[in-house]
């Protein structure tokens, strides 16, 4: 075991998979020499090249084509997207052609492609900086999503992503990039589809991913000692979502309260909300209920502790989803 942050644990994966491929490559703005903004790629260049770790321009519809010429030539290639609101002049690259190349070729074409996205709030930057882009991609047929939240996820689900014939958006909490674990760099786990319960409970099923697994692990720690057992799930794939692991739990506490730093209005959460409701109906003993960001652009810092779901809004979330407290329509 290896103790690591969660960002050196996504730096370790990326080191293990450009080892053991000649084919993988990694592209992206200031990844090479600086290391990258938040350092992953640190040493990466000065140990395999600059032909493997590519410094780009400033153009994220530029790199995505260029991987998707890699992916053609049979290369395994890693865009790492600076910020997640950098993500949208890709947009198009992403959803008109790396999505639909595999189904326009009838399957002859493979797009192994990695998209790393730096994502969601909680450190303070400016516009463009904190963005929650998830659910454009999950809502795209053709791309699988996924989202680390924890040191060894982060180190097992990169090298997963890019042993994946399939694109993959692979989403990093960037306001958990310094949180430690120990890591086990010989472990080959198959987690990139699979969610977790991360905490057992009874009362009421929390879904979350991301950032807000903390949170909710927090949340779950702090609702014990008024006795309301909470279990917890990390989701880690949201497209596709593993939703027998859901139904299990929901058919067991039928509660169930879903978070998300992304707006409301058409996040992640309404479909989570309207497939579990579909699918665990006469198990649920009350209506699926969303504690997310608010449906504004993401503020300035000073005020981003209102956007972000926190402790005291989740535990206020889960408390309305027991009927505790009278709950507002809509909760986001």
């Amino acid at each position: 075991m290896t103790t690591l942050t969660l960002s050196k644990a996504i730096g370790a994966g990326l080191r293990q998979a450009l080892t053991d491929d000649d084919r993988v490559v990694l592209l992206g703005e200031d990844i090479g020499k600086l290391g990258g903004v938040y350092r992953i790629t640190d040493e990466l260049q000065e140990e395999f090249g600059t032909d493997r770790v590519v410094d780009t321009p400033l153009a994220e519809s530029g790199i995505l084509g260029i991987a998707v010429g890699l992916a053609y030539r049979g290369y395994r290639p890693v865009v790492e997207i600076q910020f997640d609101g950098f993500i949208y002049p890709a947009f198009d690259q992403i959803v008109s052609q790396v999505s639909r190349i595999h189904s326009r070729t009838l399957g002859a074409v493979r797009m192994p492609i990695t998209i790393r996205v730096p994502w969601a709030g909680g450190i303070g930057a400016a516009e463009h900086h904190s963005d929650s882009p998830e659910a454009y991609f999950a809502h795209t047929p053709g791309l699988r999503v996924v989202a680390v939240s924890n040191p060894q996820d982060a180190y097992d689900m990169i090298r997963e992503a890019i042993a994946s014939d399939d694109p993959v958006l692979y989403f990093e909490p960037k306001r958990r990039y310094h949180l430690k674990a120990d890591v086990d760099l010989g472990a080959r786990t198959t987690t990139m589809g699979s969610a977790q319960v991360v905490v057992a409970g009874e009362h009421v099923t929390v879904l979350a991913y991301g950032g807000t697994v903390q949170t909710a692990r927090d949340a779950a720690a702090a609702a014990r000692d008024e006795g309301v057992s909470v279990e917890v799930i990390d989701l880690r794939s949201l497209s596709p979502v593993d939703y027998p692991v859901i139904e299990a739990s929901v058919r067991k506490t039928g509660h169930v309260v879903i978070t998300h730093e992304a707006a409301l209005t058409g996040g992640l959460g309404a479909e989570l909300a309207a497939s579990i409701t579909e699918r665990c109906f006469d198990f649920l003993e009350a209506a699926p209920l969303r504690v997310t960001g608010h449906d504004i652009p993401f503020p300035p810092a000073k005020l981003e502790g209102h956007q972000v779901p926190d402790l005291d809004r989740l535990l206020d979330g889960i408390n309305m989803a027991l009927g505790r407290v009278a709950a507002p329509s809509p909760v986001g």
